[in-house]
């Protein structure tokens, strides 16, 4: 069953969630993206944003399996949610 929109961005907000509480990754996160803090609260609405939330994950493997472990989910849901957030599936060729 397709993943809808609303699904999306509520999966895209636990995994901005999740990456809140990793000490580890969240500097990460916000050195890749540039964006501060009070930004994530501000963007945290917004499905480009949370579109790229979904792409910093979907980086490392690792990551997505130790989200999606966390929160007892298909390790291709992340990956879905980011289509759906992106307007359709992304190629890296």
């Amino acid at each position: 069953m397709p993943i809808t929109a609303q699904s999306a961005e509520t999966l895209a907000l636990n995994v901005l969630g999740w990456l809140v509480g990793n000490d580890e990754l969240l500097p990460i996160f916000l050195g890749s993206t540039g964006a501060s803090a009070e930004e994530l609260r501000v963007r945290a609405s917004d499905p480009e944003f949370l579109s790229s939330v979904l792409e910093f994950l979907m980086l490392d493997d690792s990551w997505v399996i130790a989200f999606c472990d966390a929160n007892s989910m298909a390790y291709d849901l992340p990956g879905q949610a980011r289509a759906v957030l992106s307007g359709g599936e992304v190629h890296w060729t």
